[in-house]
């Protein structure tokens, strides 16, 4: 045998392993635990029209929204429920979208929704995100959170407010994001959203998100 072929083959080998090991590094284990979040199948969701474009990469961004509906005083589960319902019939029936234009839904009484299809399968496996519909110029590189209620004058509830700092953090952790990645959708196109009162606390959500990342 060559002896100079077989070292300069064992030196490509063990390259190539090398690289190999490199590209499939896994992520940092996770700091913060995944919330409740309730699914597309468990509140219902009308199938789409088309399948989501999956982007096999991490999300730039964290988008959040307000619904502009009314601030209700049903902070029930079944109102969370019909909440996502009403969301996604308007994103296909008005819109004409193919789906809930929204990766995620919080309720006034702090229920978490899966909005679009698969963005709940796809946070977990950490790599991927599937493409919105809920900030144009912004949908291949973000995550969109609508927030149940008008908040151009009145800040989120409470139980709304804990819900999205849990959201956010978990998603910052699991796409490996600071707590700079998190911006109102008027950051990001010509909007009013998430309203005034709402986007004056967006620096407290990255502070209180921040505190949730430091590992413990």
């Amino acid at each position: 045998m060559d002896r100079t072929r077989f070292a300069r083959r064992t030196v490509l080998v063990g390259a190539a392993a090398a690289l190999l090991a490199a590209c499939s590094t896994p992520k940092a284990e996770r700091v913060v635990p995944e919330p409740r979040i309730i699914s597309t199948d468990e509140w219902g969701a009308t199938f789409p029209t088309s399948g989501g474009d999956v982007i096999k990469r991490e999300p730039a961004q964290i988008v959040i929204h307000h619904t502009e509906t009314p601030n209700v005083a049903d902070l029930s589960r079944d109102q969370a429920l019909t909440l996502a319902r009403a969301v996604q019939k308007h994103h296909m029936q008005s819109n004409g979208w193919s789906d809930s234009g929204q990766h995620f839904t919080i309720s006034r009484g702090g229920f978490v929704l899966e909005g679009r299809h698969g963005s709940l399968n796809a946070a977990r496996r950490r790599d991927r995100f599937v493409e919105g519909a809920q900030a144009k110029g912004a949908n291949d590189r973000s995550i969109g959170i609508e927030n149940e209620g008008t908040y151009h004058s009145e800040r989120p509830p409470e139980q709304q407010w804990e819900a999205l700092v849990d959201l956010v953090a978990w998603l910052c952790d699991s796409y490996q994001l600071g707590p700079e990645a998190i911006v109102g959708h008027r950051d990001v196109s010509p909007s009013t959203c998430p309203g005034d009162a709402f986007a004056a606390v967006l620096t407290r959500l990255r502070t209180e998100v921040s505190a949730m990342l430091r590992p413990r």
